[in-house]
C-alpha cells in the first residue's frame, strides 16, 4: 500500500465555500501529514491497537481536522473551517 489522504465523506463536502488558496494550504499541509505518518508507521498495514485521536490544526487563520489510520495508511480530512472569504 501506498500512504495517501482524502476527504471524509467527500470532498464537495468537506470543502464547501472554502476560498481557493485556504483549499491550497490544507492540501498542502496534507501531503505534509502524509509524509509525516508515512515516517512514523513503516509498514502502516501491520499496525496493531487502537485507532489515532482526532487531530485539529491552525493552518493560515483557519481549522483543519483530521485522523490518521495506520492500517489504511490513509490520513483522513474530515473538516476544515476556513477564513471569511474577503
Amino acid at each position: 500500500m501506498t500512504w495517501s489522504w482524502e476527504y471524509l465523506p467527500s470532498e464537495q463536502h468537506v470543502t464547501a465555500g472554502a476560498p481557493a488558496d485556504f483549499l491550497a494550504a490544507v492540501e498542502q499541509r496534507a501531503a505534509e501529514l502524509v509524509r509525516a505518518a508515512e515516517a512514523l508507521h513503516l509498514d502502516g498495514t501491520t499496525y496493531q491497537g487502537s485507532g489515532e485521536p482526532m487531530h485539529y490544526l491552525d493552518l493560515a487563520g483557519g481549522l483543519l481536522a483530521y485522523y490518521v489510520v495506520p492500517r489504511l495508511e490513509l490520513v483522513v480530512l474530515c473538516q476544515i473551517t476556513s477564513p471569511p472569504a474577503l
